[in-house]
């Protein structure tokens, strides 16, 4: 196979963009919402809305930021160049973690969804045959994504319109037809969880809104991405909200079509009291939909299909971001030069592809190993992964809004407090501070509720961080500090690449106001 060190070629539209950013997120309720319902129980909707205020200061930062720097490392990028090479490399490790993960959780939820179909696949009556699909699922992946990012982008686009409009049909019907306000209030009361049980169901809900960062990481590979990314993102993080929001409270205030099974003691359930269980976790929409009355029968046909087509392409999404993110790191010597290999005829990050579509492999085994338990391994570690990165970019979003004052930002986060310094005033971003503090509440959830993810997470850290410096020192860079670059020189180089004219001759201005100004 012949590689070459081309550049990434620009094929992403503004659907496919936002396609991009649904087929991560979108898929994520398919997967949480048995996750955390099993978890929080009757305050399951307060966790989804802690995560999902969160989540609106994560999608805020991202469009900034991936507006401003277009380039495919996406939050990796950005903590390197306000925080340091070394932070740098923490946040795209704990991104690699996540994408890792991705490939795996969401091909298990997808055959999660199958088995509802075919029973002969579910992971806790036919573990085996249950492997073998997910194992084949991420090979076939693998080797779409070296095919090319724009077969990869129509396949999502047509999927990710499809599921849009499933959701919102299966929300109007179920609301509809289903919908008890008293069995709601009913729920939250009487199955009110403890403090432990809450921390862990935001812990998890944050799940529920992870893969925003797909449309920065293609934003080097988007036409004209200072204009596509802030569309694309908040139409994102308003379609995402709503759907979380809205299952939540309709799982927990839904009046059953059918009669709900009886729990192993034979007392009476409630419907939602059912999605957290091992047999259902990995199908929770599917219930949610075949329980709705006249609706019902026909969403059990099809729901299922598309729900695993769907999870099926926020498993593509994993492939192609932990992918561009190990591109990026190799273009900024955080990983070896091995990672940024480009497919000669393909244009591809072939190597990256190969790597972390194997790793994947690697851990599905682990979860496999668990038994039952697999994919709640699997979504602890995918929580600390989002958390840690997350973390580390509203800490980025800070210390650029200091470091880079001057650098056009197409998209601003609202709410901003200035602050007068003697060689220019900087808007100190509010939201990015309460989004800080939220994310790392959850991050410290995370390690408190999930024994599973406080050992692997931190470990997987802790033997990056071995990597790094072996392979910084053998390079003779610096390991605690950072390689020499010229920021402005990169930066005019980005936006002409992106096609971005009109900010590079903004960045100039800014530039040379900048140097005429007086201390």
């Amino acid at each position: 196979m012949s590689v070459a060190s081309h550049s990434l070629r620009r094929a992403v539209s503004p659907w496919g963009s936002y396609s991009w950013g649904y087929a991560d997120v979108g898929a994520d309720i398919f997967v949480a919402l048995g996750l955390v319902v099993g978890a929080a129980a009757g305050a399951a909707n307060v966790a989804f809305l802690f995560a999902g205020i969160v989540y609106v200061c994560v999608g805020l930062a991202y469009t900034e930021l991936a507006s401003a720097y277009p380039v495919a490392g996406g939050g990796q990028y950005f903590v390197m160049r306000g925080l340091g090479d070394l932070l740098g490399f923490v946040a795209g490790w704990a991104v690699l973690l996540d994408f890792t993960i991705d490939i795996v959780l969401f091909a298990w939820g997808c055959v999660g969804y199958l088995s509802y179909l075919m029973p002969f696949v579910s992971a806790t009556q036919h573990p085996m045959y249950h492997f073998i699909f997910v194992f084949a699922l991420i090979v076939a992946l693998a080797a779409l994504n070296i095919r090319g990012v724009r077969e990869s982008t129509a396949f999502n686009g047509i999927v990710s319109a499809l599921d849009v409009v499933s959701e919102t049909t299966i929300l109007f019907f179920g609301f509809l037809f289903t919908f008890n306000p008293d069995i709601l209030v009913h729920s939250m009361q009487v199955f009110w969880p403890t403090p432990f049980m809450l921390m862990q169901g935001v812990s998890l809900a944050i799940i529920s809104f992870v893969g925003l960062e797909s449309i920065s990481q293609a934003a080097e590979e988007t036409h004209r991405p200072s204009a596509i990314i802030p569309r694309t993102s908040v139409g994102l993080i308003l379609t995402i909200l709503i759907f979380a929001l809205a299952y939540s409270n309709l799982a927990l205030g839904m009046n059953p079509w059918h009669a709900v099974p009886a729990d192993a003691h034979g007392h009476a359930q409630m419907l939602w009291q059912t999605l957290g269980t091992p047999e259902n976790n990995d199908k929770a929409v599917v219930i949610i939909a075949r329980n709705i009355p006249y609706f019902g029968a026909l969403a059990a046909l099809y729901v299922p299909i598309l729900g695993a087509i769907l999870l099926l392409i926020s498993s593509n999404s994993g492939v192609f971001g932990a992918s561009r993110i190990a591109y990026s790191m190799s273009q900024s010597h955080l990983l070896p030069s091995i990672f940024r290999k480009i497919h000669r005829r393909y244009n591809t990050p072939v190597v990256s592809i190969a790597t972390f579509s194997g790793l994947s492999i690697g851990v599905l085994c682990l979860a496999a190993l668990q038994g039952d338990n697999g994919f709640n391994f699997l979504a602890d570690l995918y929580a600390f992964g989002a958390a840690l990165s997350y973390t580390l970019v509203f800490a980025a979003l800070i210390a650029l809004r200091f470091k880079e004052p001057d650098v056009p930002r197409p998209f601003r986060i609202p709410v901003n407090l200035r602050i007068k310094r003697p060689n220019g005033d900087v808007l100190f971003p509010v939201i990015g501070a309460i989004g800080f503090c939220g994310i790392f509440l959850i991050l410290v959830f995370v390690i408190l509720t999930h024994p599973l993810g406080r050992i692997a997470g931190p470990t997987w850290v802790i033997l990056g961080l071995f990597a790094y410096a072996a392979y910084r020192k053998r390079k003779e860079l610096p390991i605690f500090g950072s390689s020499k670059r010229d920021w402005y020189a990169e930066q005019r180089t980005i936006l002409i690449k992106a096609g971005e004219l009109e900010l590079l001759d903004e960045l100039t201005e800014n530039r040379l106001r900048a140097e005429t100004r007086v201390p």
